[in-house]
């Protein structure tokens, strides 16, 4: 087996140990799923994709990629998405009032 073949596996094998909390991460970065999936929190407040886009000031382009994951938001759309999930009238408040 190759150097860059056992390197791999040791790689996994430490992620799947991180995994199930078997191993500390260190200063490995992890990368969490999505904390509000877009697809259902739209869905939920029985909007389409460019409602959501208008409502919610966000590029239909993006609220599309998003859905067929051809893209991820970034940390700080993360929050904004869990926001809207939570409280979708105050951050809808918020805007009109901006």
């Amino acid at each position: 087996m190759t150097d860059l073949g056992q390197r791999l596996i040791q790689a996994a094998q430490e992620a799947v140990a991180i995994a199930r909390g078997e191993a500390e991460p260190g200063s490995y970065v992890m990368n969490r799923p999505l904390t509000a999936d877009i697809r259902a929190v739209r869905e939920s407040l029985g909007l389409s994709q460019d409602a959501f886009a208008a409502r919610y000031r966000v590029p239909i382009e993006t609220v599309r990629d998003w859905e067929q994951g051809t893209a991820r938001p970034d940390p700080a759309m993360q929050a904004y998405l869990t926001v809207i999930s939570r409280e979708p009238e105050i951050v809808l408040r918020a805007l009109e009032s901006a």
